[in-house]
């Protein structure tokens, strides 16, 4: 009984050992993020609200426009694939009317595109060609709204931070012109706020460009998908006039 007794107690103390040094460490970490976050922001505040301000708006603007152009392009992915063969099934049984409910029922510029081909098929197989090539640069001009915004974005955020380091060197050379002494405490703190703004214009430039390329990357995979089903579609509706 001692014996276990002694076990049991031993294994009580190392459950109680193990917890509070998992509890140690989680604050711990707890601490270290908030100390990370505390230094972000007295850096972001010692850089000046004038340049880092604008930076920070650069940096929520193209956040929004990246994430709202991510979750468009997203709902903008279809199963071309699955949706071709519905297509060519529909037009088999039910024909053009058929098919053109299928593609009313699907969401995606696949299914607008084969839509608008199936529209004009009745006036023969080049009109429908031709409002296909047409309604595929609608579609791809609808992909691509607000791209540009984001492309300005990461080019600004750079150049403010890069102004702002220009305008603290300006104002660390004028004190040393007005005093006559070069002394690194006089103006260190000048050169701190300069490099401070080209810092945080490149860390936004970097998220921005990491999201700008994902979402390239996106376009170009639906484009691609577009112009397959388009190729794909016409074939489908001159096997259907035959």
């Amino acid at each position: 009984m001692k014996k276990i007794s002694f076990t049991l107690a031993a294994a009580g103390m190392f459950v109680m050992g193990t917890t509070t040094a998992s509890a140690a460490m989680l604050q711990e970490e707890a601490e270290a993020s908030a100390s990370f976050t505390q230094v972000l922001k007295e850096q972001f505040i010692q850089g000046g609200p004038a340049f880092m301000g604008i930076v920070l708006l650069c940096l929520i603007l193209g956040l929004a426009v990246a994430i709202e152009r991510i979750i468009y392009l997203n709902l903008a992915t279809t199963n071309s694939t699955k949706l071709k063969q519905q297509v060519e099934d529909a037009l088999a049984s039910g024909g053009v009317e058929a098919a053109k409910e299928v593609c009313r029922n699907t969401k995606g510029p696949v299914a607008s595109i084969y839509y608008q081909g199936l529209d004009r098929v009745d006036e023969g197989l080049e009109s429908a060609e031709k409002a296909v090539v047409a309604y595929g640069g609608v579609q791809m001009g609808q992909l691509e709204k607000n791209v540009s915004w984001l492309s300005l974005f990461i080019a600004i955020a750079p150049m403010l931070g890069f102004m702002g380091t220009v305008i603290g060197m300006i104002a660390a050379f004028q004190k040393i012109a007005a005093v006559g002494n070069l002394s690194a405490s006089l103006i260190a703190g000048d050169i701190q706020v300069a490099l401070l703004t080209t810092v945080f214009g490149l860390i936004t430039a970097i998220i921005l460009q990491i999201f700008y390329n994902y979402i390239i990357a996106k376009i170009d995979s639906i484009v691609n998908d577009m112009e397959d089903s388009s190729i794909a579609l016409i074939d489908m509706l001159a096997a259907h006039k035959k």
